[in-house]
């Protein structure tokens, strides 16, 4: 379960850029919050860089994320981590309810992490002094990256137990501190 074997694995089975870059950008949020909780950034790291490592291949429910669970199973990876990224899809709540911060964790930064990727991409600083004023302001605009579930984002914080202005800032500045990774020029 190190990070060099979960880049492998991620680069195995996805090709996608932006895809890639989404998983880079919840990896960092799920490390900064293990750190701030005192979780193992490890462990709460591959949870959110494997995520949606088999969306590319299986993007239909249920396949996504349940063929990944088969491959991460196959490869040794511990049954925490397969049920916190089998809990983050919304369609297997009732096989996979999400109960540990590390399943509440996913949700909420998953979403709202690809808004905050959306955000930046549409502004010249990217990432750099992103705030929650500026994301909930687009987040009010429903043909603003119409694909990413406003509901999903504060349901998730809301169960993560965050108060959504905070959760926004705190994964924005979790992001921005691997800016270049995510295709951004460092502040």
């Amino acid at each position: 379960m190190d990070r060099e074997s979960n880049l492998k694995l991620m680069h195995e089975f996805v090709k996608n850029e932006s895809l890639r870059r989404h998983m880079l950008a919840v990896e960092a949020a799920m490390r900064a919050y293990a750190e701030q909780l005192g979780e193992d950034p490890e462990l709460w790291g591959t949870v959110g860089l494997l995520h949606d490592f088999d969306y590319e291949r299986w993007p239909d429910p249920p396949d996504h994320p349940l063929r990944g669970s088969e491959i991460l199973r196959q490869r040794g990876y511990p049954e925490e981590v397969i049920y916190a990224i089998l809990s983050h899809a919304d369609y297997l709540a009732d096989r996979y309810p999400r109960r540990s911060a590390l399943d509440k964790g996913l949700y909420a930064c998953d979403e709202l992490c690809g808004f905050i990727m959306a955000c930046a991409l549409v502004r010249p600083q990217g990432l750099d002094g992103m705030s929650a004023k500026s994301v909930k302001k687009k987040m009010k605009q429903a043909s603003f990256a119409a694909a990413v579930s406003r509901d999903d984002i504060i349901r998730g914080a809301e169960d993560f137990g965050v108060e959504l202005d905070a959760h926004i800032e705190f994964c924005a500045a979790a992001m921005a501190g691997i800016s270049d990774q995510l295709g951004f020029k460092a502040p």
